[in-house]
């Protein structure tokens, strides 16, 4: 259900109420899914025409995807829903409404994808060492790795880390960063 707002977030207060008012959103908006999103809703300059890199609604909802759930790790959570779309949603949503519908056990992801849970299950890694660990010749896709840790996501077996000094992506098992109320397992 795409929101009904207007354009109006300016700063990361007004997403992170957004996020908290709607539960669950997009990062981006997509032609597959009636969620709402930031990008909707975003009220900053778009790239001008001439202008080099992002403009400033990229910037700001491309920082705030890491930036909200680092400055509110007990409120926002951010991860990949089915299809590989970013999302943010509130952490009760998570845990009463979209962690029963969508986890499933690692066991039961494809071989490459458990590869990688196993590495990061070991130590946290970045994006970059998971590829160098499990492909040093690179005979195994970035694509295909790429694609391994969105699996990952989805099933909700890893996330990114929520340390703020962190600034590439890096791995951790989902239930090192957040933990099930006891009634929700």
């Amino acid at each position: 259900m795409k929101s009904k707002c207007k354009a109006r977030i300016k700063t990361l207060e007004q997403a992170y109420d957004f996020i908290i008012e709607e539960k669950i959103c997009l990062i981006f908006g997509s032609k597959k899914s009636d969620l709402p999103s930031l990008w909707d809703v975003v009220d900053l300059p778009d790239r001008q025409s001439g202008q080099k890199g992002w403009g400033q609604k990229v910037v700001a909802i491309w920082a705030w995807k890491n930036e909200l759930p680092a400055q509110f790790p007990n409120e926002i959570f951010y991860g990949k829903l089915p299809g590989g779309l970013a999302a943010l949603m509130h952490l009760p949503y998570l845990f009463e409404t979209h962690y029963p519908a969508h986890h499933y056990p690692v066991q039961t992801c494809k071989a490459l994808a458990q590869q990688l849970f196993q590495l990061i299950r070991a130590e946290s890694q970045t994006t970059a060492e998971l590829r160098r660990a499990v492909s040093p010749s690179s005979k195994i896709s970035k694509s295909r790795i790429d694609t391994a840790l969105v699996e990952l996501q989805v099933s909700l077996n890893i996330v990114r880390s929520n340390a703020p000094e962190i600034k590439n992506d890096t791995w951790l098992p989902f239930f090192e960063q957040y933990h099930l109320p006891e009634n929700s397992e």
